[in-house]
């Protein structure tokens, strides 16, 4: 080998090292990068709106939610909020998803049955928590996906399933835990066969856009129940949809208790008004509508106070929405920049759950008594759902709403 050529191929070497390096930085760069954003939405999101399981915290600090949401979404994996996944699913907030698995109470023995594996990041969380999961995903795509994704992570312990949840998974039951991430109108009877006596299973329940998050405890054979909150979950489809008497009607959309009287008696909040945060539903017997009114408080400017309901709704036929409030301000101010401000907001969201985007019908400043407001918002025309948030978006001060109505008005 001449000079020449052996010079070419130690720099050759010495540039594919240097290169190796380089990349070998950048995602150890990575890596420290996501550790630090889980560790603060845990801190935000997690610990600071009531989950106080160590192991469960632990595990949301570990469990890396980027690798489970689509690259378009990267950069709001460890956000508190749901992201599509493809075939009208999503990945439930971190918030939700750590609850849930708080009031599962998993311990180090159990076998857990998870309903709706999504892409696999409820599961992806419950893996160091207890024995064994065994989860089932009625969309094959998804299933396969979150199969292969959980195996290259390394997460032995966790068996996926393409079925129908409905079913469950006899082969493999009674089972110590079972957790629910889609939303039947009532408890399919085989998993309730399946659940141990003792078992404890989390499952939200209810109508399409009305449902309740519920803890059963199954004591001599029978369920005893507790409702926790209010919530929205993707439907659980196959059998399950056979059985649903309520169907969503997406030309006449409405709000359920937009007068606040009817509440969760075990904490207070709302029903119908789910992923609510820094608020309080006051009694006052001069509230604009009823006795109660919910009032959104924020001393720390970008952190937010809202409330969420979503609601139906066919883009093609319906264009416009009118949404009727009556609201009161005291000392309202932006937070850290000019979209996070006091507002009633309505974000619209096609077929496969993608956000076309939110228009915010009304926004608050100052000091201001009981006032009556009547808005107009446009429907985008491939709008399939839309969900509502009013509150401090972020912006500081209180902000007081009641007797919100929707309609639409073409």
């Amino acid at each position: 080998m001449n000079a020449c050529l052996k010079s070419l191929l130690v720099a050759l070497v010495g540039l594919a090292v240097s290169l190796s390096s380089v990349c070998e930085r950048q995602a150890m760069a990575q890596r420290d990068r996501f550790a630090t954003l889980r560790s603060r939405m845990v801190e935000l999101y997690i610990a600071a709106e009531g989950v106080k399981d160590k192991r469960v915290l632990d595990a949301m600090r570990s469990t890396p939610r980027h690798e489970f949401v689509a690259r378009q979404h990267l950069n709001q994996a460890y956000f508190d909020m749901a992201l599509a996944i493809g075939a009208s699913q999503t990945i439930s907030p971190p918030f939700v998803v750590a609850y849930m698995t708080e009031q599962l109470e998993p311990k180090a023995e159990d076998v857990v049955l998870e309903i709706g594996t999504g892409s696999g990041y409820q599961a992806a969380v419950l893996s160091p928590l207890v024995k064994e999961v065994y989860t089932i995903e009625i969309v094959e795509s998804l299933g396969k996906k979150a199969k292969a994704k959980l195996r290259n992570l390394g997460y032995e312990n966790v068996h996926v399933k393409v079925g129908d949840g409905y079913k469950g998974w006899p082969e493999h039951a009674p089972f110590d835990k079972i957790i629910v991430t889609c939303s039947p109108e009532d408890i399919p009877q085989p998993l309730v066969d399946q659940l141990k006596d003792g078992g404890r299973m989390v499952i939200p329940l209810g109508e399409r856009y009305q449902q309740t998050l519920y803890l059963f405890t199954k004591q001599d054979g029978k369920l005893v129940q507790e409702a926790l909150l209010p919530t929205l979950f993707v439907p659980m489809t196959g059998a399950a949809e056979e059985e649903r008497d309520v169907l969503p009607d997406p030309l006449n959309p409405s709000l359920t208790n937009g007068s606040f009287e009817e509440i969760v008696e075990k904490n207070g909040k709302p029903v119908g008004w789910h992923y609510t945060r820094e608020f309080e539903v006051r009694e006052d017997a001069e509230s604009p509508a009823g006795e109660r009114y919910m009032a959104f408080v924020n001393r720390q400017a970008g952190r937010f106070s809202q409330a969420l309901q979503a609601f139906p709704i066919d883009g093609t036929k319906v264009r416009q929405l009118t949404l009727e409030v009556t609201v009161r301000g005291e000392n309202v101010r932006p937070g850290t920049n000019s979209f996070q401000i006091a507002a009633a907001a309505i974000g619209f969201y096609d077929r496969n759950r993608r956000l076309l985007g939110e228009d915010p019908a009304a926004t608050w400043r100052g000091s201001f008594d009981w006032r009556e407001e009547k808005l107009q918002v446009r429907v985008p025309p491939q709008a399939r759902e839309a969900i509502l948030r009013i509150g401090l978006l972020g912006g500081t001060g209180e902000i007081h709403f009641d007797n919100l109505r929707l309609s639409k008005s073409n």
